[in-house]
């Protein structure tokens, strides 16, 4: 289970929504956080009672912000408002992510500027805790006013509605909250509004995006280095004194990784040895997986930011009572940074594919067999296994086209601009699987090219606890099989098998 998470609006970080959404740790209020709810509460019920005008309290919404409901109405206000935001088309998020939307909903109230009582945020922590997953659809936010659909789907269950995922079974939303010992509740005035007008669906497909590609560039950097030994690549070009000429800092640590990766190697070369330079793919991982790792800074800190941010609108503001309705549900911030990690991660893809085709090809593959395979003919070898990996690159190319350039109207033109950040953060995640999947390839690749020089002389360090990892899920391919089983192995080996962790542990933390 892990240990308990404690939300407090502040310091939410993304090895904590990991923790909690893949691993199961628990998750609290902190004592702080609850007074700030239930005085930005106190707020709300003293507005009530004075009869002011509050957008979304006792007003209608978008369009309908000049409605004015009465006050007998402003619990059924909340109820409605649910009910028809319940748009969502399409597959259902997975079980992760809801758990990473449900948490993140919890921490932005937790930072007390969203007059919600503290008894409907314990809910949503008690459906989280015990492992009532609401149903989510992925497709129907447009970002802007906040996720509310998806996050409309969220609450449903929350007052009897919709339905949800408990102990493996999908039930009626009030059958899954009796099911677990869950009061559903009556939402009152603003509660709807605080718990859908918000970042956080976008978010939780964001932040695991993030989470995974922090892990993901620095997997590249170790699936590079095996190439590099596989193909007798020179070492030359990742002179740290070549580096430290243009001091880009993702330049810089890639460059390092590679030497360290593959410090007291016999495999590799120095540049006149066997040939002067090496192609773009060798030679310039430094600066192409370096591009990349600037973007991703860039990305983790908007994210980080977004974690800890109040998202819905209007925000109550407990020290002087002001009720201020902004703009902070808008997700241009996320979907800009989502569209760049797309694009980034892309690149990251783009290049390990054209490193595959350098083992495969006869022509490039410094005196390799054809597809890395004996009988060549008889057998195909790695040939179309690089068909696989040009097929994820290139609809990667098609998903990396960015959303954030787009805005259609909604609300009869209210919202005349909205981000369209849970797109970016869905296209930008799939891309990340994609990545995956080919740097599973390429280390195949790889290990195979490694094994075909068995004899010649020893890897690096860090290189040759790659291999064996490798070689710990799937054998040297000697004849054609059906690979994709081989493939599914590197995949699950490196996502979730620790090559990461046993490569640290053999050469220290990489940059």
């Amino acid at each position: 289970m892990g240990k308990t998470i404690y939300l407090d609006g502040d310091t939410l970080t993304l090895e904590d929504i990991a923790a909690v959404a893949r691993g199961g740790a628990p998750a609290a209020l902190a004592e702080a956080a609850a007074a700030r709810i239930e005085q930005s509460r106190a707020l709300v019920e003293k507005a009530i009672d004075e009869g002011r005008i509050i957008y979304g309290l006792n007003t209608g919404f978008g369009k309908f912000s000049n409605v004015a409901i009465s006050e007998e109405q402003l619990d059924e206000l909340q109820y409605r408002l649910i009910m028809a935001d319940c748009v969502g088309v399409g597959d259902n998020f997975k079980t992760e992510i809801v758990r990473a939307i449900m948490l993140l909903r919890v921490n932005a109230l937790a930072k007390g500027f969203s007059g919600i009582r503290k008894s409907t945020v314990q809910t949503l922590l008690d459906m989280l805790n015990k492992g009532v997953h609401p149903l989510i659809r992925e497709k129907g936010s447009v970002g802007s006013s906040g996720d509310l659909c998806p996050l409309a789907h969220m609450v449903m269950p929350m007052i009897g509605e919709g339905e949800a995922e408990y102990q493996g079974k999908v039930l009626p939303g009030a059958e899954a909250m009796r099911r677990a010992g869950i009061s559903v509740i009556s939402l009152k005035a603003k509660e709807g509004l605080a718990l859908i007008n918000g970042t956080c669906a976008m978010m939780g497909v964001a932040a695991l995006a993030v989470y995974d590609a922090v892990k993901l560039v620095k997997t590249a950097d170790i699936a590079a280095a095996l190439t590099v030994e596989a193909l007798r690549g020179i070492t030359d070009p990742y002179d740290i004194r070549v580096h430290q000429a243009r001091p880009h800092s993702g330049q810089l640590d890639v460059a390092e990784n590679l030497l360290t990766l593959t410090k007291g190697s016999g495999m590799t070369t120095r540049q006149g040895e066997l040939r002067i330079q090496d192609a773009y793919t060798l030679r310039c991982v430094p600066q192409i997986h370096g591009a990349s790792r600037l973007a991703l800074d860039y990305v983790k800190k908007v994210i980080e930011t977004e974690i800890n941010s109040a998202t819905d609108n209007p925000l109550i503001f407990p020290d002087n009572g002001d009720v201020i309705s902004g703009g902070n549900f808008h997700g241009q911030p996320v979907a800009i940074a989502m569209d760049t990690l797309g694009i980034a991660i892309a690149e990251i893809a783009n290049v390990s594919e054209r490193r595959i085709e350098r083992l495969v090809n006869p022509a490039l593959s410094e005196g390799l067999p054809a597809f890395l395979v004996l009988e060549g003919g008889l057998n195909c070898g790695f040939m179309v296994a690089q068909y696989a990996a040009a097929a994820l690159v290139s609809e990667n190319k098609i998903l990396a086209h960015p959303a954030s350039v787009d805005s259609i109207p909604t609300s009869a033109n209210q919202e005349d601009h909205v981000s369209f950040g849970t797109i970016a953060a869905r296209k930008a995640r799939t891309i990340v699987e994609h990545a995956w999947r080919v740097l599973g390839i390429e280390l195949l690749c790889a290990a195979q090219g490694i094994d075909l020089r068995e004899g010649e002389k020893k890897l690096g360090i860090g290189s040759m606890a790659a291999w064996e990892h490798v070689r710990s899920h799937v054998c040297m391919m000697k004849k054609d099989i059906a690979i994709y089983h081989d493939m599914d192995k590197i995949y699950d080996a490196i996502c979730h098998g620790g090559l990461l962790q046993l490569v640290e542990e053999a050469v220290g933390d990489l940059r």
